[in-house]
Parts: structure tokens; sequence; C-alpha cells
């Protein structure tokens, strides 16, 4: 399995990534995001937190926290450590659980786009506009979109 490790920084925090080529997906550390997302001073109380979340989830049904996986990380101290991550979609679920003013843009946001696909599956039309657009904004020239 060929993996590659990345950090991203989300205002002045770390956020542990690894890329797994096999699988082609993004794994993010969730306690990292649960920091970020309500403001945990330390990576105890992250943990703490996810711990407490987890509980709730699994005891509500949501099948994200059965799904997830565990994968070695670089910890604080400097050793590899089996960390609870997500992929994407996973991620993007936890994210609508966790009750915090820095959630919502995302959480608004994921609303917005469900909104638009449902509104595409009701108008085809509205999804062949929006690739036409999104292709323009990737500096695709109008003649290649035509072709």
């Amino acid at each position: 399995m060929s993996k590659q490790e990345a950090i991203q920084v989300f205002e002045d925090k770390q956020v542990r990534t690894i890329w797994d080529a096999e699988q082609e997906k993004w794994y993010v550390s969730i306690i990292d995001v649960v920091a970020v997302l309500t403001d945990q001073p330390n990576y105890q109380g992250a943990r703490n937190y996810w711990k407490v979340l987890k509980y709730r989830l699994v005891k509500e049904g949501n099948e994200t926290v059965t799904n997830c996986n565990q994968l070695k990380m670089l910890a604080d101290d400097g050793k590899m450590r089996m960390t609870d991550v997500a992929d994407t979609e996973q991620l993007f679920r936890l994210i609508q659980s966790i009750p915090s003013p820095k959630a919502e843009p995302f959480k608004l946001w994921l609303a917005q786009i469900a909104s638009e696909r449902l509104d595409e599956m009701q108008d085809p039309e509205l999804s062949i506009d929006r690739a036409l657009a999104q292709y323009l904004k990737l500096g695709y020239s109008e003649n290649w979109i035509n072709q």
C-alpha cells in the first residue's frame, strides 16, 4: 500500500493527512479536525471530545464511526501511533455532527451542494451548465469545451 503523509495547517493548527494511492483517497486525522472545530486547547481534550462524540454517534446508529479506519500517523512525541482517520465523505458526515461555529460554514456549504444536486436531478440541463462553468473556471477554452 503506497501512502504519502502530509500535514495541513488550518487556523495555525496542524491536521495530519495521508494519501493512499492504492485507494486514491486522502485520509484525515479525526482528532485533529475535532481539535480545530471545537477549539480544544490540547490533544487530550480533542481525544476526549472525539470519544464522547463517537459513543453518541454509535448510539444513534451512525455507520460513519463503524467504518472509520485507523492508520499509523506521526504523533507529537515523534512516534508512529494508530490514529482514527476518515476519508472525505466520512469527514463531512462527522463535521455535520459537531456543534461548533467553525463547523457551520462547512454545514451550509454541504447543504447548498445537496440542494444543487437535487435540482440537477429534476433538471439535468443544470448539471451540464455547471460542468461548462467549471471547465471555464479551470481555464479551458470555449472551443475545447464545445468539442
